[in-house]
């Protein structure tokens, strides 16, 4: 899941690995990265400026929901408190889906941290989706409207990339421009 943030930035900021447990334990603010002329916006060019908070997953294999929870309102308080937030991106493999009350987990957690808004400023990374054989996301996308799917096979990073960021600015458009800040 942060090789998706990696991605998003064009970096290596965050460690990343194929491994059987959770990987990250702390957040970390990856460093931000600017696309000049990205969009157009009341007639002028408008600079992109995207920052990505790499967090625990949850469930995590070593660290409790309680920590993750505080972990990450914390560092959310810290690195959007004032700007606010655009966006938070639930990061899924495609390929691997949840059971019984887990599936419910990650997403209660971001009700949780975001509070009512939360639907409004939420979307899911579907990654791995060219493995997504039996169709189960299709299933999901009933209840979430706000989605984007990672392929890795035949796209360049950054045309996976690209692809991620114009997703995220026509979210960030529906919700006219509004953000989430937290104390």
């Amino acid at each position: 899941k942060s090789s998706a943030g990696n991605i998003i930035l064009g970096s290596t900021d965050f460690q990343s690995s194929f491994a059987p447990c959770s990987v990250t334990k702390d957040c970390s603010l990856g460093r931000s990265c600017h696309f000049r002329s990205f969009m157009r916006r009341g007639g002028q060019e408008v600079t992109l400026q995207v920052q990505v908070l790499d967090t625990p997953g949850y469930p995590h294999s070593r660290l409790s929901k309680k920590h993750v929870r505080q972990e990450i309102r914390e560092a959310l308080a810290h690195h959007f408190g004032q700007e606010g937030l655009h966006l938070a991106l639930l990061v899924q493999r495609a390929d691997v889906p949840l059971c019984g009350q887990e599936e419910s987990s990650p997403v209660q957690m971001i009700q949780e941290l975001l509070g009512h808004a939360w639907m409004n400023h939420t979307a899911i990374l579907f990654t791995h989706a060219e493995k997504n054989r039996r169709g189960w996301v299709s299933m999901k996308m009933n209840t979430y409207v706000r989605y984007i799917f990672q392929y890795k096979k035949g796209n360049s990073l950054s045309e996976q990339r690209l692809k991620i960021l114009e997703r995220i600015i026509e979210f960030v458009k529906e919700n006219c421009y509004q953000v989430l800040t937290f104390k």
